[in-house]
């Protein structure tokens, strides 16, 4: 690992003009493919129908690839979810008796054939790229700003509850000055809590106003990664053994991830140039939500799952672990965006020169759906945070200024694809819905005048192809029957029913939130009106 790699950053203030270009094309290419359908309809109706059954096939060609990934992910997140991590992390203590042991048995679960060659590989390394177990600790850091107890006390216990050894655990909240005196008598009394739980238990004050920061989630994690810096470094263990894992302050982690974590950074002699990207399953208040919000949220923790099956695409989201060294070296996470866990990942890659990549950990950390104290607030604020995670479309200046500037060091090929695929997941999460779901009319109408047979029986045909595209959506109910938690005692057995009906507003929500808050985030970039402010969604806890 090289420290001198410069990482670059968010301009701050005024942009060149290449970057705000890259800043513009997001909204420019979005608001053109939806204009473009009217004005190849309006030129020939035929040429609009081609140009909307192009759209709607791409859609249906990708709705049956990603239904086919999120069976197979659920079922292997199952799988994972039932290995013996700690016995597996066990064996790399030492790996030739463990493959001697291991070669021959007749273990079906999953992942155990790689397991085995791991072992293999592993037992011809010799040195520094060994790396055992015990040598591994683990740093947990959880943001709060006013989350109360009822929130972050079931955080803290997940991770105490989890099998890696919890004297080689060292926990840190990192709060807000700007919580007020509440946040610091909530973390105050977390402490003595949890306290002779951990290695350590450190509580790290995010001062209010600092230079050159946004308010915001990420330059509180990287005070909270200094200070955590300088607490090993005078304990004596070494930095390149110890993996940092964010949380936000709702997330509970599976009690086998930081085991299944630390084996997966075994394993791996170039363990530095990776993160650990487990799933994030939006359910821990799945029964208490809205039915809107608990499409989104059902919605979004297929979208994980199935991210999880594409390695070779995969970022960092939310929640994910990365070696402290790593993250020292490159000075931790950006304080300059409000979608740092994104952006975390083009900061690592352009550290790294290219040579990084994220490792899925198909174990889930459970979420919490968006839930306020009213039905009206609930509305609001999932649009405030689906508009947040959108803004993710800021990357995109950020790559493609760095990808057409003599600064790169990543190889054009290499990097052109990643730009692409950034660029075009954005662009088709904001005009695809609304086109699919109105974009059948506009041929007709924009021809009135005209007996065009194509034209006025398109309606007709991209009906019937999203009547064949339900069949995913029935999967998708399906599947989510399954990741439901036992329902609480609060609830009769009809809100189980509600769980099913709810799927009718999934057009709706499609169009009146995900296509819009990417429109909303995009214009904001295309219009220089950035967004540098980390609004905070708000989390009710319902209790029997």
């Amino acid at each position: 690992m090289t420290r001198s790699n410069h990482v670059p950053e968010i301009p701050e203030g005024k942009r060149t003009h290449k970057y705000r270009f890259f800043e513009i094309l997001p909204a420019f290419l979005s608001y053109s493919a939806v204009i473009l359908l009217f004005v190849l309809s309006l030129i020939n109706p035929i040429l609009g129908a081609i140009y909307l059954l192009i759209i709607i096939a791409t859609t249906l060609v990708k709705a049956v690839g990603s239904a086919f990934r999120m069976i197979q992910g659920h079922k292997i997140m199952l799988e994972a979810e039932k290995v013996d991590w700690a016995k597996r992390l066990n064996d790399l203590e030492d790996t030739h008796a463990a493959y001697e042991k291991r070669r021959d048995e007749n273990d079906k679960s999953y992942g155990f054939d790689e397991h085995v060659q791991n072992l293999r590989l592993l037992s011809a390394l010799e040195g520094e790229q060994a790396l055992k177990p015990t040598e591994i600790y683990h740093a947990v850091i959880v943001t709060a700003y006013n989350e109360g107890l009822e929130t972050l006390v079931p955080s803290v216990e997940a991770v105490r509850d989890n099998t890696f050894p919890s004297e080689r655990i060292i926990f840190v909240l990192a709060y807000e000055e700007r919580g007020g005196a509440k946040m610091q008598q909530v973390a105050k009394e977390l402490k003595q809590q949890f306290d002779g739980v951990f290695r350590d238990f450190l509580l790290v004050k995010h001062p209010d106003g600092l230079k050159n920061e946004i308010v915001g989630k990420g330059p509180n994690l990287v005070y909270a990664g200094h200070h955590l810096a300088k607490y090993v470094e005078n304990s004596g263990i070494p930095k390149e053994n110890i993996i940092v894992t964010s949380l936000d302050s709702d997330n509970r982690m599976s009690k086998k991830y930081l085991d299944y974590v630390a084996y997966e950074f075994c394993v791996r002699p170039d363990r530095q140039h990776y993160s650990y990207q487990p799933i994030s399953i939006f359910t821990n208040n799945i029964w208490d939500a809205a039915a809107p919000m608990r499409v989104i949220a059902v919605s979004n923790s297929f979208f994980n799952i199935i991210s999880t099956m594409r390695p070779h695409v995969l970022r960092n989201f939310a929640s994910h672990s990365q070696p402290l060294a790593a993250l020292e070296g490159m000075d931790f996470w950006s304080k300059h965006t409000i979608v740092e866990d994104g952006h975390q990942y083009w900061r690592s890659l352009f550290y790294f020169e290219g040579k990084y990549g994220v490792v899925p950990i198909r174990v889930s950390i459970g979420q919490d759906a968006v839930l306020s104290d009213s039905f009206w607030k609930t509305l609001k604020a999932q649009f405030v945070q689906l508009r947040r995670w959108d803004y993710g479309a800021s990357d995109v200046a950020y790559v493609g200024n760095y990808l057409f500037s003599k600064e790169c060091k990543i190889p054009f090929w290499q990097l052109f694809p990643k730009f692409v695929r950034l660029l075009d997941g954005h662009v088709t999460l904001a005009y695809m819905s609304p086109i699919v779901a109105f974009g059948g009319w506009v041929p007709m109408l924009m021809n009135l005048s005209t007996r065009g047979a194509l034209a006025f029986n398109l309606p007709n045909v991209v009906g019937m192809i999203q009547t064949i595209a339900a069949i995913g959506l029935v999967i998708t109910v399906i599947t989510s029957l399954k990741m439901l938690p036992p329902r609480p005692a609060r609830y009769k057995k009809n809100r189980s029913f509600l769980m099913v009906l709810q799927w009718i507003l999934m057009p709706v929500i499609a169009i009146v939130y995900q296509s819009a808050a990417a429109f909303y985030s995009q214009t904001r970039l295309m219009l220089g009106k950035y967004m540098e402010k980390f609004d905070v969604t708000e989390k009710v806890v319902k209790n029997d």
